[in-house]
This record gives C-alpha cells, sequence and structure tokens, in this order.
C-alpha cells in the first residue's frame, strides 16, 4: 500500500510539473506578441515568475518521491519492491526527464531575460519551441508502459 500511495504521488506531482513545462513556454509566446504593452507585459511576468517557482517545487516532490520509488526497497524491503531491476529502461526514461528540465531551465533564463528588457525569440519560433516537450513526454511515458529494455 506505501508503495501504491508513493506512486500515485509521484504521478500527480508529474503531472503538475508538466503542466508548468507546457505552460511556461506559452507565456513567453504571449509576452513576445505584446510588443511594448507594459501592463500586459507586467502581468505575463508575474504569470511567468510564479509557475516557474510552482513548476520547480512541483519537480522537487516528483523527484523525491521517484527516488524513493527507485531506491526505496533498500531501507524498506518489505513495503517498497526493487521495481528496476537490472533493466536500463529507467536509464532512458530519467535521461529524457533531465532534458525536460534543461528544457524548463532553458525558458525560465528566457523570462528572467526578458524581465531585464532582452530580447525573445519571434512568436513563431517560441511557438515551434513549446512542442518540444511533448515529443520528450511521449517518449517517458513509453519508456514507462512498455518498459523494452
Amino acid at each position: 500500500m506505501l508503495y501504491l500511495g508513493i506512486k500515485t504521488l509521484h504521478v500527480l506531482f508529474d503531472i503538475a510539473w508538466m503542466a508548468a513545462v507546457f505552460y511556461l513556454p506559452r507565456i513567453l509566446v504571449n509576452m513576445a506578441e505584446a510588443g511594448d504593452q507594459p501592463q500586459v507585459q507586467a502581468r505575463l511576468q508575474l504569470m511567468g515568475r510564479r509557475l516557474y517557482k510552482f513548476g520547480h517545487n512541483m519537480f522537487g516532490f516528483a523527484f523525491a518521491l521517484g527516488l524513493i520509488l527507485w531506491e526505496g526497497w533498500r531501507l524498506l524491503p518489505a513495503s517498497l519492491p526493487n521495481v528496476v531491476g537490472t533493466e536500463h529502461w529507467l536509464d532512458a526514461k530519467l535521461l529524457l526527464v533531465a532534458l525536460l528540465l534543461a528544457y524548463f531551465i532553458y525558458c525560465g533564463r528566457m523570462l528572467k531575460r526578458a524581465m531585464r528588457g532582452g530580447q525573445l525569440p519571434s512568436p513563431r519560433t517560441l511557438r515551434w519551441f513549446n512542442e518540444l516537450p511533448v515529443l520528450l513526454l511521449l517518449g517517458v511515458i513509453f519508456l514507462v508502459i512498455a518498459k523494452p529494455f
């Protein structure tokens, strides 16, 4: 029961983090399109700053719970199973998660640069950039469900 509870919370925080990963670039698109509208820019910057902080918090919880799921069997072998064993799908999943985290941090840096008056890429470029996490998440989901290796 402990295992299922931790796994449920891990998935919940993953979903919350991915919402931030998907929405932060959309805020950047809106900022790039807002041009010289100070009130709109201020609102979008506030939203972006809060979303970035929220996303980091959600990632932290998801990471901690994932670590417990991955290595918790060493501390509580009666309650937490060794879910990976000698399989290597988790290695690939963690690589994709690291790429998603790098993407999220890069979006946060673009937000901070824009807040200091720096230029953002064009709205069209940001829209394309906005699609990258979908592909990475698709890979994560496939690896978790199929466990191909």
